[in-house]
């Protein structure tokens, strides 16, 4: 386990492997037990690319890990469907770490990664809240998949698994799945990649609590780097961590 490179930005954090990701993670200014949030980037991206939020969510008072997703980054594997074990996994990595409150793991994904996000939620009882910031639909994925419009690492071998996996996932069951477990979506109405018109039927389908912001106008990223609208997120879910306790 390496120390953190710039430790001007990170000056408590570490970088290394997790689950055999390639992770950094940012320690909060304050005194355990803390809560912790798993940063999981979109379809092309890497984790550097959300370092801003990570850094906001510390100086919030949580443990921030961000990961570069197979096929991603650093990540020298494959994408494949194996995307969504990695966020339980990278859980567990934090559930096991002296200081950090291991009934209060949350996720945050952003685009591909906010459907990462919310599979893996509704798969494993380790996350408790789930931030998704303009998700996508696994629709969307497959068409894009189909015309190659993504950049990352896909082995010819493994195309046919990842085919399989967005054509069986079913996003409205897993947000389903969540409830008593707090959901949170943000999407722009003028994202011109992924329609809000899916968020609004994700929050549809989730039981309590929920809660979906739309923001007029905007783009694709523009809400994953708004520093208001990371904020609201985690007070948010800070919020239904607290009444849930």
């Amino acid at each position: 386990m390496a120390a953190g490179r710039d430790r001007g930005l990170n000056p408590a954090g570490e970088s290394g492997f997790a689950a055999g990701r390639p992770y950094e993670l940012w320690l909060p200014p304050t005194e355990p037990p803390w809560p912790a949030m798993i940063v999981i980037h979109g379809a092309g991206s890497r984790k550097e690319n959300h370092s801003d939020f990570a850094r906001v969510a510390a100086a919030a008072g949580w443990v921030a890990i961000s990961y570069d997703q197979r096929g991603h980054g650093a990540d020298r594997d494959s994408f494949s469907p194996s995307v969504v074990g990695d966020v339980i996994a990278i859980a567990a990595f934090l559930g096991e770490r002296d200081g950090i409150d291991r009934t209060r793991i949350c996720v945050r994904g952003s685009s591909m990664g906010g459907l990462v996000a919310i599979e893996a939620a509704a798969r494993s009882g380790l996350i408790a809240a789930v931030i998704a910031v303009c998700p996508a639909d696994p629709k969307s994925l497959l068409a894009g998949l189909e015309r190659d419009a993504f950049d990352f690492r896909l082995d010819p071998e493994l195309r046919g698994a990842v085919e399989l996996w967005l054509q069986n996932c079913d996003s409205l069951a897993a947000a389903r799945a969540l409830a008593p477990r707090a959901l949170i979506v943000m999407h722009a109405e003028g994202d011109e990649q992924v329609p809000s018109t899916g968020s609004r039927r994700l929050i549809a389908a989730a039981g309590e609590p929920k809660r979906l912001i739309l923001v007029p106008g905007g783009h694709h990223r523009s809400l994953q780097h708004d520093p208001e609208m990371q904020a609201a997120g985690l007070r948010w879910i800070a919020c239904q961590l607290a009444e849930r306790a």
